[in-house]
């Protein structure tokens, strides 16, 4: 039985030490594209991945939400017309 069978790797990857407020700093940088390589080997030794997929959800329903609202002001301000 390989290692990745056995379920180590998924136990391994929830105790991770990472802070979600890590995390939450780790995928902001990540949207913008600019991240030290340093960082990022360190992220992905520390980071939950639990915490990663939970952050990136937040930021993308946060992104979509300041999309939204930017539209729906300058349709109102007649920018657009």
């Amino acid at each position: 039985m390989s290692h990745d069978e056995s379920g180590e790797g998924l136990k391994d990857a929830v105790q991770r030490k990472g802070s979600f407020s890590q995390t939450l700093r780790a995928v902001g940088w990540s949207f913008f594209g600019v991240r030290k390589s340093a960082e990022h080997e360190k992220d992905v030794a520390q980071l939950n991945p639990v915490h990663v997929i939970i952050a990136a959800l937040i930021g993308v329903g946060v992104f979509i939400t300041i999309l939204v609202l930017l539209v729906r002001w300058v349709l109102s301000s007649g920018v657009a017309a």
